[in-house]
């Protein structure tokens, strides 16, 4: 599986809506989003473009860990 390379902090956000994640706040150019699908969850995705790989590896693991299911679903439903 290959992350994609171009991927905004703003682009990840409105991805991450479809999952029922919302924004909470923003302090400078960190944004923080909540969810409680399943349950409260919390993340934090800066707002750089592109997104470093190894900081979107990092968010889409922490994330599909929430949502119980393998990373390369979750990247799948996001990006394809």
């Amino acid at each position: 599986m290959r992350l994609p390379r171009d991927v905004s902090g703003t682009d990840l956000i409105k991805k991450l809506a479809k999952f029922g994640y919302q924004v909470t706040r923003q302090s400078g150019s960190h944004i923080r989003l909540t969810t409680t699908e399943p349950s409260q969850h919390h993340i934090t995705i800066p707002a750089h473009n592109p997104l470093r790989i190894g900081t979107l590896n990092s968010i889409l693991s922490e994330v599909a860990g929430h949502l119980a299911i393998t990373k390369e679903e979750l990247v799948d439903s996001l990006f394809r």
